[in-house]
C-alpha cells in the first residue's frame, strides 16, 4: 500500500478494533445488555470475554460470560490469587478494576445498571473453592444493587446452596442484606461503634480490607486480602464466607460471583 492510511480509513480501523468482541472475535458495535443474550448476538457461544452494554448505560464494556449447564452468567467478581489487589478506594469499586479474563471486580455502577430494571429478576451465584480440593456455592434469588445514591445497597431474596447463607449472617445482628457498600474512604457499615470483645471500631474496613456490603461487620466478605495455603486461617481480613468454614476465619483459595436473569 505504501504510505499512511487516510484519516477516514484510520478512524474506521480504530472503530473496528474498539468494537471487536474478544470472546468470539466478531464485530459488534453495540453489545448485548448482559451475557444471557450472547448466543443471540454471537454464533460462538463459548465462555469468554464479551462486550456488553446494559440498557440505558452510556457505553459498552468487557465482561466474562460463563456458559454453564445451569444458565449463562455474567461474572461480576473473581479471585484466584493475590496479584490483583482488592484493597481499593470507592472510585475503583464504583468503576471496576482488574482483568475480565482473570481476577477482577466488574464495578458497582455496571452491576447496578444491569439489575435496576424492577420488571426483571436476577439470581446471584457465589462459588467458593478451598485449598483442600473442596468447593461450595450459594445462590440468591432477586439479587439487586441500588444506584450510588443508596451507596449501591444490596438486596437478595431466597437462599439455596451448600455454603450457607453468610449474607444474612452466621451471627445475630450482622445481616448484610439491605446495606450499602463500604470502602476505606466511604463508610456505610452501620458501626457506631461495632464492638469485638474489648475492641471498638467505627469502620469495618479497619479490620476487613477491600470493599463490601458490610453490616456490623458481617460474616461474608470476598474482597479482603488473599492468603496462600498454610497462611489462610485466622486472619480478620480474607476471602471469608463464615457459614462455610469455621470456627476460625478461613480465607478461600478462589471465589467467583456471577449473575443471570431468572
Amino acid at each position: 500500500m505504501g504510505g499512511l492510511l487516510g484519516w477516514s480509513e484510520l478512524m474506521l480501523a480504530l472503530l473496528l478494533i474498539f468494537s471487536m468482541q474478544t470472546g468470539s472475535g466478531s464485530v459488534n458495535a453495540v453489545g448485548p445488555p448482559d451475557c444471557s443474550y450472547i448466543r443471540t448476538f454471537s454464533s460462538n457461544g463459548a465462555s469468554g470475554v464479551y462486550s456488553i452494554q446494559p440498557e440505558g448505560f452510556r457505553f459498552s464494556f468487557e465482561a466474562y460470560c460463563e456458559m454453564g449447564t445451569n444458565g449463562i452468567w455474567t461474572v461480576i467478581q473473581k479471585r484466584t490469587g493475590g496479584a490483583v489487589t482488592f484493597d481499593r478506594e470507592w472510585a475503583a469499586y464504583k468503576n471496576g478494576f482488574g482483568f475480565a479474563s482473570w481476577d477482577h471486580w466488574l464495578g458497582l455502577e455496571k452491576i447496578s445498571a444491569m439489575t435496576k430494571d424492577k420488571s426483571k429478576r436476577w439470581k446471584l451465584r457465589v462459588d467458593l473453592w478451598d485449598f483442600e480440593g473442596g468447593s461450595a456455592y450459594a445462590e440468591y434469588e432477586d439479587f439487586r444493587v441500588g444506584d450510588e445514591s443508596t451507596n449501591y445497597r444490596l438486596s437478595v431474596g431466597r437462599y439455596s446452596g451448600t455454603a450457607g447463607d453468610a449474607i444474612r449472617g452466621a451471627y445475630p445482628g450482622v445481616d448484610q442484606n439491605g446495606y450499602g457498600f463500604s470502602t476505606f474512604d466511604h463508610d456505610s457499615d452501620g458501626c457506631n461503634p461495632c464492638l469485638f470483645g474489648d475492641i471498638a471500631t467505627n469502620r469495618c474496613t479497619d479490620f476487613n480490607s477491600g470493599g463490601w456490603w458490610y453490616s456490623k461487620c458481617g460474616s461474608a466478605n470476598l474482597n479482603g486480602n488473599w492468603h496462600p495455603k498454610g497462611d489462610n486461617i485466622g486472619w480478620s481480613s480474607g476471602l471469608h464466607w463464615l457459614t462455610w468454614k469455621g470456627p476460625a476465619p478461613y480465607s478461600a483459595k478462589a471465589t467467583r460471583m456471577m449473575i443471570t436473569p431468572m
